[in-house]
């Protein structure tokens, strides 16, 4: 059945699926509600953990053996499955259904998977799914419910933010509710509780010397190598999550990806921008990226996106941070990137 994502916690308390399809281009809600999943495994006794990125057929190979196989100490597990490009091609498209048939009493399957296309929501894979199991669609919040939500999260950190307050924080982040709770949890540091006004956000961003994520994505699509290293440093040496700062990454290289591939078959660039969903706030440096790269380049830093994922859950080797950054330097696109790369590597 298909679940509104604000309904997960009732869903929750009155039953459960052996099977969950989380899957959208919004990085923050995929990893709270993924979250929520998680916990409820482990109150359910759910014990084993066991993580699989699906990027070929030797995944697919082993995520058939671990639900096949049996706990080696009788212990229910949770296995969770990523889909990086939303597709699970032939092999695993056969592997889901079969699965989906008879699943198996002591595992949990949580499916985690980027913006499925329309061929893919009503493919026949996703169709057992959805019958067996659960199928979350997570979109980006449009800029009225992101203000309701701003608000709320600010009144639960003791904050009663005015008007005006919201709406400069909404316009800051740019529709990155990452970015948003990140702004959020700062603000909390910095104001006792109390009222929250729009000189307060102000005076908070003139006196931050931090980079954010946004910063960075914005940097890298309108192609400002050197400020884009600058920052990938310094969310380095500020210990700021990999995960989150690739989660933002990708979700801009699927939406670069799916415009440029329409741009190229013929579609005007704002048609195909707006095909791709991408927030208006991003429309412009977005733009810029893809007048850069062309349908190859994109799906180029998808397919790197995929590995610095399996770099990060220790499944390839690499030094995450490098990577990371050859990654915002190829977005950004500069001819002369690695010499600036190498400059900076003295100066910075």
């Amino acid at each position: 059945m298909k679940l509104y994502p604000d309904k997960i916690d009732a869903h929750l308390q009155r039953q459960s699926a052996p099977v969950y399809l989380l899957h959208g281009d919004e990085p923050y809600q995929l990893m709270q509600i993924g979250d929520k999943l998680r916990v409820y495994a482990k109150n359910s006794g759910f014990d084993e953990r066991q993580v699989i990125v699906a990027t070929e057929d030797a995944d697919w190979a082993q995520f058939r053996e671990a639900a096949d196989s049996m706990s080696l100490f009788a212990e229910k597990r949770l296995i969770e499955l990523r889909l990086p490009t939303g597709k699970p091609g032939r092999t695993g498209s056969e592997i889901l259904k079969q699965y989906c048939l008879n699943p198996a009493d002591d595992v949990l399957l949580l499916i985690t998977s980027a913006k499925l296309d329309r061929g893919a929501a009503s493919s026949a894979w996703f169709k057992a799914i959805d019958k067996v199991g659960v199928t979350i669609a997570v979109w980006p919040l449009d800029v009225q419910n992101l203000k309701r939500w701003i608000e709320t999260k600010l009144a639960g950190q003791g904050l009663q933010a005015t008007e005006e307050a919201v709406a400069l924080i909404t316009a800051r982040v740019e529709g990155n509710m990452l970015a948003a709770s990140q702004e959020i949890e700062r603000l909390a540091l910095l104001h006792p509780a109390g009222s929250l006004s729009a000189d307060d956000v102000l005076a908070a961003v003139a006196d931050s010397a931090r980079y954010s994520i946004a910063d960075l994505v914005q940097a890298a699509l309108q192609g400002q190598s050197v400020r884009t290293v600058k920052i990938i440093r310094g969310l380095r040496g500020e210990a700021v999550a990999p995960v989150m700062v690739l989660w933002t990454l990708a979700g801009e290289i699927r939406s670069g990806t799916r415009a440029a591939e329409a741009h190229e078959k013929g579609m005007a660039l704002d048609a195909a921008l707006k095909s791709a969903q991408v927030w208006q706030s991003r429309v412009a440096p977005l733009k810029q990226a893809i007048k850069r790269h062309d349908a190859r380049s994109w799906l180029s830093m998808l397919s790197a996106s995929t590995m610095l994922d399996r770099v990060i859950k220790g499944h390839a080797q690499g030094d995450v941070w490098d990577e990371l950054e050859s990654l915002c330097m190829q977005l950004a696109g500069s001819k002369e990137s690695m010499r600036i790369k190498q400059s900076l590597t003295h100066s910075i």
